[in-house]
């Protein structure tokens, strides 16, 4: 297992919930919070691209497990060190954030949205986000461009989820969030992301499967 791509998935991955959580809990601009998410992205992408393929996300992991894109062994090390990132980030943007922190940028079903309309959001979304990446990043066909693409990708995604389910598409953005966050809810709704983001993962590896130049 590779420690130096193990570090840049912690660190990618808290760097995308103390900034991007951070962003949902100070700012009331959707575009803002958007904005963060798709940066950090496309930052991290490019800076550690090369080391671990930046996932910085269990939904893609998993999506990269299932097409064969990274083995069973740094499929699980990456999870775990992207889980305990989310949660690293979340903490230490509580503590600077401090009376401010309110919701923490948890990402929960708005009022009026069901458990099933969250589901199926959250697992188009995610699918969206790691077709993205098998046809920029995996297939190589977009080259220097692909960290463009999928961070472009996340910021639609946000736009269009965010009022309605906060747009997570990252069990990881969501759990790191809900352990501090003063949603009534934040916990109690965790699971439904831990299963809609890691399955449109798997659709879309499915779907580049099917589709891509053999």
């Amino acid at each position: 297992m590779n420690s130096k791509a193990l570090v840049a998935e912690f660190v990618g991955t808290f760097a995308l919930i103390f900034i991007g959580a951070g962003a949902g809990a100070i700012s009331g601009s959707l575009v803002a919070v958007a904005l963060a998410h798709g940066f950090v992205v496309l930052g991290f992408a490019y800076a550690f691209g090369s080391i671990s393929g930046t996932h910085i996300n269990p939904a893609v992991t998993i999506g990269l497990l299932v097409g064969g894109k990274i083995d069973i062994g740094n499929a699980i090390g990456y999870i775990v060190v992207q889980l305990l990132g989310g949660i690293a980030g979340a903490a230490v943007l509580n503590f600077v954030l401090g009376a401010q922190a309110g919701t923490l940028g948890a990402t929960v079903p708005a009022a009026g949205v069901s458990v099933a309309q969250t589901f199926v959001l959250e697992v188009i979304l995610t699918f969206f986000l790691v077709n993205a990446i098998y046809f920029t990043a995996v297939s190589g066909k977009a080259g220097d461009f692909a960290p463009i693409a999928i961070g472009l990708t996340l910021v639609f995604c946000i736009l269009m989820g965010g009022p309605l389910t906060g747009a997570s598409l990252n069990p990881a953005r969501t759990l790191g969030p809900a352990l501090f966050s003063s949603a009534p809810n934040a916990m109690a709704t965790v699971w439904i992301y831990f299963l809609a983001c890691p399955l449109g993962g798997v659709l879309a590896a499915l779907f580049y499967g099917a589709l891509k130049d053999k």
